[in-house]
């Protein structure tokens, strides 16, 4: 097994390389094999600090950062690389991102492929740079771009580092490169000084990071690192490390790290880590409105071939033209060139006939959510494509078997459930019918991390795990109404706990007739016992569904892209209390928040214990990742592990005393 951090000394140079992969992560063995090699390269004249593999160091361990801090410290490394009498060139590639970057900062001269990209991400995951991150950016970057990549996450190209003089060197060649800098002498970062910000750049960086905080606080930590880089480096850069390791502890850091990792468990299920996974190139789309094209655009994005069929020839054009706007989009947002847009385009096409699906290797069915019509279309997809074509429905709440009874070849059929716009929303469930096998379901893994998406595994329920919470959270909200709250109380409390928008706002946004029509299906089938509150019904049968008709839980007067109280609303809902004979009363934002979450961490619970979803990580992967719940919270199974089991118990018995025979509680909320 070779040395995580190898030196190999040729005449006056040494080589120094790590190895540690995957993204070569500065773990204590490559801190301390770093240290290690600056003592020993020494007498030369030149060091040159590479990395195996893919990519140059991508960030720190963050395995370790639950435990205290092992020696040697990161900031001790880069130090000494800095400080070392034999200069240090750093060929980059791949992704330079935390302490990769700040490990390349250190380093005398810096020399990138052009596909190079770099980044300061700690404020993703609630911390800052803890190495001189804040204190050597603005030095080599100047404040803005500093700004953008310490408080804003924002990753940059090595052109533009090229342009900002923050790289010595752009080539495909790194190694060729290296003799130029042999006997040459350059200043230290750290012992540079830097004017401070002007007053008017440091009030518009900081509206500009408490815009981007949305709630989170590690956005604003990170602008107040970056001012101390104006003070002398030895006196900030303490500053940092232990603000860096305060912040490590923090609920925001720990809740970022668990989706971080969650994400990497779910999307990787341990029973489909051997299974073999079929090639997808050709994708076959049957149903051309928002949902199809947009599955389209995420195909041809990923390099995959696209068929869309529709069912007449009007309406086939009408969803290339969607398609191709959607491209164009594309371009004009710098995403793609013009020659990507027409090889795109080279590689999709509209029919009205499945015939042109023949050689598909999946077929996607994303019609109208209607049984007989979702049959119909795996009817004629069986009779068009091959015996080993993957069929897949988009269904959100249908029950895949129903949908594939009788279709040949079950253990090729599955859902797989994208979330609009699905060009854009990065959550897939890949739902597990009765006959689907493990192959099936892991070629529909490796397609959808294809498409950059983040898939996680789904049984079969109503809702699977996302709308099923969806749901339950949905009702929960309905019944604050009836008892005494407003919808902008509901939705302000639920903005102020992060997420995107509250259920009522999100609900204009999507339109409410999705949501009635699911309660509908549901009329013959649901409790007796569990109390219904009608109110949504009542707005829905005054023509208020939602934004897209001027009025919904909102008025949308002349247009508004933002809704406003409306006193029809709130006279629906007083006459409901006064029909069913309720008192309303009142209840503070934290009621609010704590009812609904309470609510959606017990659906969750219900939903790993009945075998849905393999843990509860998957549960809270898809709530951030499809429904708005803020990372920086780590999902509503964390929210619950975080609170207690206590104050969960207690939420849910608040719930059951407002609406008996309601809730079906869960056994247990701390899973993981």
């Amino acid at each position: 097994m070779p040395k995580i951090v190898q030196i190999d000394v040729t005449g006056e140079i040494a080589w120094v390389r790590i190895d540690n992969p995957p993204v070569n992560a500065t773990s204590t063995a490559v801190r301390a094999g770093l240290l290690q090699a600056v003592e020993q390269v020494q007498g030369c004249a030149l060091a040159v600090l590479s990395c195996a593999g893919t990519t140059f160091v991508a960030g720190g361990d963050m395995s370790e950062f639950d435990a205290p801090p092992q020696e040697p410290h990161l900031p001790d490394v880069v130090a000494a690389i800095e400080n070392s009498a034999v200069p240090f060139v750093a060929l980059l590639h791949g992704t330079v991102l935390g302490g990769g970057f700040e490990i390349a900062m250190a380093c005398a001269w810096r020399v990138a492929r052009p596909d190079t990209r770099f980044g300061l991400p700690e404020v993703n995951l609630g911390l800052i740079p803890g190495a001189g991150g804040t204190q050597r950016a603005p030095r080599l970057l100047g404040w803005q771009a500093a700004f953008e990549m310490a408080c804003l996450g924002q990753m940059k190209s090595a052109q533009e580092l090229l342009d900002l003089g923050a790289l010595d060197m752009v080539t495909e060649d790194l190694e060729a490169a290296v003799t130029q800098f042999k006997n040459r002498a350059k200043p230290r970062l750290s012992d540079q000084t830097i004017a401070p910000m002007t007053k008017d750049d440091e009030t518009r960086f900081r509206d500009r990071a408490l815009t981007f905080a949305k709630g989170r606080q590690a956005p604003l930590h990170n602008f107040d690192a970056l001012t101390w880089a104006s003070r002398p480096f030895a006196a900030a850069q303490p500053k940092e490390r232990a603000l860096h390791l305060q912040l490590r502890q923090s609920e925001e850091s720990i809740a970022l790290r668990h989706v971080f990792f969650a994400e990497r468990a779910v999307t990787k299920p341990a029973r489909l880590q051997d299974v073999p996974r079929g090639k997808i190139a050709q994708v076959a789309i049957v149903g051309g409105g928002l949902m199809g094209c947009g599955i389209a655009m995420a195909c041809l994005m990923a390099g995959l071939s696209v068929t869309l069929i529709e069912r007449d020839t009007e309406a086939a054009d009408t969803a290339k033209r969607s398609v191709t706007s959607l491209l164009q989009g594309a371009v004009a947002r710098g995403k793609i060139s013009d020659a990507q847009l027409n090889s795109h385009l080279q590689v999709f096409r509209t029919a009205d006939t499945y015939s042109l699906a023949a050689e598909a290797d999946l077929a996607i069915e994303a019609v109208f959510e209607d049984l007989d019509i979702k049959r119909s279309v795996f009817e004629n997809l069986a009779q068009t494509v091959r015996a080993d074509t993957l069929l897949a429905t988009n269904t959100s709440y249908l029950n895949p078997d129903e949908i594939f009874d009788g279709i040949p070849g079950p253990e090729r059929c599955l859902g797989i459930h994208f979330f609009s716009p699905a060009h854009i929303m990065k959550l897939v469930e890949v739902v597990r019918a009765s006959g689907t096998s493990d192959a099936a379901l892991a070629t529909a893994f490796t397609f959808a991390s294809r498409l950059r998406k983040t898939p996680v595994l789904a049984g079969i329920c109503d809702g699977f795990i996302g709308n099923r919470i969806l749901a339950a959270y949905r009702r929960a909200a309905e019944y604050l109404l009836a008892d005494g709250a407003l919808p902008h109380q509901v939705d302000a409390a639920m903005r102020s706990f992060g997420m995107a928008m509250g259920p009522f706002e999100a609900q204009d946004q999507g339109g409410l007739q999705i949501a009635m029509a699911n309660r509908r299906r549901q009329d013959a089938t649901r409790d007796p016992d569990e109390r219904y509150v009608d109110i949504a019904d009542r707005i829905c049968a005054l023509g208020r569904l939602g934004k897209r008709t001027g009025a919904g839980w909102y008025a949308y007067p002349d247009g508004a892209k933002t809704g406003v109280r409306d006193p029809i609303v709130e006279d629906v809902i007083v006459s409901y209390a006064r029909d069913a004979g309720l008192t309303r009363g009142s209840f503070t934002e934290t009621d609010i928040q704590t009812q609904l979450l309470a609510a959606m961490a017990n659906e969750g619970a219900r939903i790993v214990e009945e075998g849905i979803a393999e843990c509860a990580a998957v549960v809270d992967v898809v709530k951030c990742a499809g429904y708005g719940f803020p990372r920086w919270r780590g999902g509503p199974m964390h929210w619950a592990d975080t609170v207690g089991h206590d104050a969960v118990t207690s939420a849910l018995t608040t719930l059951e005393i407002a609406s008996p025979g309601s809730w079906i509680r869960a056994g247990v909320f701390c899973h993981d």
